[in-house]
């Protein structure tokens, strides 16, 4: 059984009248990505164009001819109508790149660690969604009657499927029911997900 991984640490909070207090529940965020790929390659493609543009206009300040590509492109900029099929497409990339940065920047990312319940304001932890559901996987195999059974566990709901290879299926869901609500509660998640159970029969050979 995995156990929650306390993930960060930062630094207490402070209230008007000192520290927060070590009692009740703190409202837990979600964990921020750090994004380090988007912004290592835009970063490298920002400074590899600045450093070409910047070559360019000292050499031409030193009176030496502007480069092939840019004499082209202020070309094609003056010459070519705004309704051209590769102004067009261009217009769009451009968008879709600064949408995404946009979502980047907006969205907290790290989807896959569930953010547990704060009894102190000092620590953070998380739990990976793959050891939540492999916690509650075990925990609805020791059900009687329960053959196998898949969970998947999402920040809102999680969803087990359970085959039950005997005992009266119902039963057997209203056990799996209350076994995984159990569960669910004991992990100590900040935002409890929603249950879903289905249970069926194995298929005839």
């Amino acid at each position: 059984m995995s156990a929650p991984v306390p993930l960060e640490k930062p630094a207490p909070e402070e209230t008007e009248g000192g520290p927060a207090p070590a009692h009740g529940h703190v409202h837990a965020h979600r964990f921020w990505s750090a994004r380090r790929v988007p912004a290592a390659f835009l970063a490298a493609l920002l400074l590899a164009g600045a450093g070409v543009l910047l070559y360019d206009v000292v050499a031409v300040r030193a009176h030496h001819p502007a480069m092939a590509w840019r004499r082209r492109l202020a070309h094609e900029l003056a010459t070519r109508p705004l309704d051209d099929p590769w102004v067009t497409t261009g217009a769009a990339l451009a968008v879709v790149l600064g949408l995404w940065l946009i979502v980047l920047a907006l969205t907290p990312g790290r989807r896959r660690v569930l953010p547990m319940r704060r009894d102190t304001p000092d620590v953070r932890a998380g739990l990976d969604r793959r050891a939540a559901a492999l916690v509650l996987r075990d925990r609805a195999m020791e059900v009687p009657g329960v053959q196998s059974v898949r969970v998947d566990v999402t920040r809102r709901r999680v969803r087990a499927r359970a085959r039950s290879h005997f005992r009266d299926l119902d039963e057997v869901r209203t056990d799996v029911g209350a076994v995984l609500a159990a569960g669910v509660r004991e992990l100590g998640l900040a935002r409890e997900p929603s249950l879903s159970v289905h249970v069926h029969r194995p298929a005839k050979r």
